[in-house]
């Protein structure tokens, strides 16, 4: 982050304030629009290219050095009167988490489409994801002067694959060489071109169906020319209704398109008084009273994104929903409570330190930030992405935005000893700037896993370690914990006599062993008869056998699902000891594993893939190659997907994440849960 000794853009009441997210497939070119919207405003002087590395809003060096976008960028700018923040978000399924943060800080999505590219399977999930939250939401397609550029064709396939109310407001007008000379725009009653007059009416008949101008309708319907003023009035309303989605275009690099997307902005985008605010609860879950995008109201804000800074510490992107954020206030930190992904609690006081604007990574102080609007806040010790700023006299808890469960585990141990001394740190500090991480330590293998959305989210994460943190590791195999059970019953005698002078070592102890069901541990019974094991020894025989079931009897594969009676035995009665039956009793366990033999097991694991329809096929295919037992599946006909129930190998879900996106073209997640163990296939139960 930089300081900026520029001024930001002065707050603004709500009805004048855009928040808006660039949503789209990776190489759609929302990055480029953003930098040439900037440039438009007067934000920037020149726009920058993401091939050279110098855009406003790329600017990691995993971003440059990959030319993509993999966080959030965000630039706050003023046009028309208005405050305009502009949420570019990555289009790899990897940084999902990221896109999250961008929708849940906007009130409105655009959606970026090449005019090369087209549409696909991810735009059309998030489309759908999006109309279930009631996002309004727009289409700009971009791209427009490059070679195989077909905005017709694209414009016919927003219309199919996004459903009704797509309804394009642009013609492309091209010279006689095809180069894009400029736009008309089909609200201009004077528009002359091939099939103008149809998609005119179309466009207004879609505008006056979502309007409450009943006597628009009435004139319209009555033949009279209605003004493009009013029209575009009516627009507003339309697109923050849900239903009606207007199709922009832009040709960025050649700046064309951007005044009238930027008018588009502002005078047909909802302003966040529109879109309403997250429900809301006390910390403790008890309702409170419905929360308005009021400066005056209660102060309800929410942590949408974390950074770490060299120079200014943590850096976190706050949406203000209700009240105002000023600096030096103190407020009052509530959290989710994700645990299981290594995300605390939170329930503290803090101080709020300078409030400022972003354009990019440069912070512009503000004397502060108000309901409706979004900024950065300095050094807050200890809140989190989705955590939730209030008063400290009237605690506030927002509820989370759904984010997928990370499933690809990485082993990471650290490069050297003084990286292990500052691994622990950082890795914290990951956890804290991206909720879809999850670290834990397993303490069947001892690995430190730190579980990610993919492999290009794996990547980037490697890679802020060592820039953003100053933390080498090195990535290992992940191990996938392999134990055994007995293959068969038997009886042994285990027997600890040792003499060496002075008091001996005397335990001798007879034991039949079975298998167990399955999920059922080590289980301990004691059948002696009389007093040849006297009973302050029978726990000591019990510890011993435990004790060698956890470390195993063949490399570090602990012994699980036995059952182990103890049946007879003898002591002495001086040389007899806890210790001395330990030690029998872990001996018996081996004499037991020998004599009996044992079957490797394996863990398996139980999952629900979800995906489109279409894809239903492919991923039972792939699942039958994994050695997986398909136990059902479930369809789901509004939302034109298929829930897959299966029982999978857990070492046959190390790979599952890439190829479950690259066969349902990043459509497709999964959950999974423990099921238990099975035997393992030959070519896997190798000595450990």
């Amino acid at each position: 982050m930089a300081k900026d000794t520029g001024a930001a853009p002065e707050p603004r009441p709500a009805d004048k304030v855009r928040n808006v997210a660039l949503v789209g497939h990776a190489g759609a070119g929302k990055t480029t629009l953003a930098e040439a919207l900037l440039v438009a405003t007067g934000a920037l002087p020149r726009a920058g290219r993401v091939e050279d590395g110098t855009t406003c809003l790329d600017t990691e060096e995993v971003e440059v050095r990959q030319q993509r976008s993999v966080s959030l960028g965000v630039a706050t700018v003023e046009h028309a009167g208005h405050r305009v923040t502009l949420l570019d978000t990555p289009g790899s399924p990897d940084f999902v988490g990221e896109l999250r943060a961008g929708l849940r800080a906007a009130d409105s999505a655009l959606f970026v489409v090449s005019a090369v590219n087209g549409v696909d399977a991810s735009t059309v999930q998030l489309w759908e994801e999006c109309a279930a939250v009631g996002m309004p939401r727009a289409v700009v397609i971009t791209q427009l002067d490059r070679a195989r550029a077909d905005v017709e064709e694209t414009v016919r396939l927003c219309q199919t694959m996004l459903g009704e109310g797509v309804y394009p407001v642009h013609l492309v007008d091209r010279g006689p060489d095809g180069a894009v000379r400029g736009l008309v725009s089909l609200l201009d009653p004077g528009v002359d071109a091939p099939d103008a007059d149809r998609l005119r009416s179309e466009l207004i008949e879609g505008i006056i169906g979502e309007s409450e101008d009943e006597a628009l309708m009435e004139r319209y319907l009555a033949g009279d020319e209605l003004a493009q003023a009013d029209l575009i009035a009516d627009l507003e309303t339309a697109v923050a209704r849900g239903h009606f989605h207007p199709v922009l275009c832009a040709a960025p690099l050649a700046g064309i398109g951007m005044d009238a997307l930027l008018e588009l902005l502002v005078s047909g985008f909802p302003c966040p008084t529109e879109h309403g605010c997250p429900p809301v609860t006390r910390p403790d879950g008890s309702p409170t009273p419905a929360i308005g995008c009021d400066p005056d109201g209660p102060l309800v804000a929410e942590v949408v994104k974390t950074t770490t800074d060299p120079y200014l510490g943590r850096v976190s992107l706050v949406r203000v929903f209700s009240g105002t954020l000023r600096p030096d206030i103190p407020i009052h930190v509530s959290g989710h409570g994700m645990s299981e992904r290594g995300h605390p609690d939170h329930d503290i006081d803090e101080r709020i330190g300078a409030v400022s604007s972003l354009l990019g990574a440069t912070l512009r102080p503000v004397s502060a930030c108000p309901a409706g609007d979004i900024c950065a806040v300095a050094r807050l010790g200890s809140a989190e992405t989705g955590d939730t700023l209030s008063s400290p006299e009237d605690p506030r808890l927002m509820r989370p935005w759904d984010l997928p469960t990370p499933q690809l585990p990485v082993a990471v141990e650290a490069a050297s000893r003084a990286d292990e001394d500052r691994l622990a740190t950082a890795l914290a500090r990951l956890v804290a700037e991206d909720p879809t991480v999850r670290l834990d330590r397993r303490p069947d293998t001892g690995q430190l896993l730190l579980w990610c959305v993919g492999e290009a989210h794996a990547e980037v994460l490697l890679e802020r370690l060592r820039t953003r943190h100053g933390v080498a590791v090195t990535t290992v195999p992940v191990r996938v914990p392999m134990v055994e059970t007995l293959a068969g019953s038997a009886q042994v005698t285990g027997r600890h006599v040792k003499q060496s002078g002075g008091h001996g070592q005397y335990a001798v102890v007879v034991v039949d062993g079975e298998p167990g069901p399955p999920g059922s541990g080590v289980v301990f019974e004691q059948r002696i008869v009389g007093g040849t094991v006297p009973s302050q020894f029978h726990s000591s025989v019990e510890k011993g056998i435990r004790t060698q079931a956890e470390r195993g009897v063949s490399g570090d594969r602990p012994i699980v699902d036995v059952r182990v009676t103890l049946v007879d035995g003898k002591a002495h009665s001086v040389d007899s000891s806890d210790a001395a039956f330990q030690a029998a009793g872990a001996l018996a366990l081996r004499e037991l594993a020998a004599a009996a033999g044992t079957r490797v097991l394996e863990p398996w694991c139980e999952i629900e893939v979800l995906v489109p329809a279409e894809y239903v096929g492919s991923v039972m295919s792939d699942l039958s190659g994994r050695r997986a037992r398909v136990t059902g599946s479930e369809a789901d006909p509004t939302r034109d997907r298929t829930t897959v129930r299966a029982e999978v190998p857990e070492i046959e879900l190390l790979t599952y994440p890439g190829v479950l996106r690259s066969v349902t073209h990043g459509t497709g997640s999964f959950d999974r849960r423990p099921l238990g163990y099975e035997p393992a296939p030959a070519n896997l139960a190798v000595p450990a």
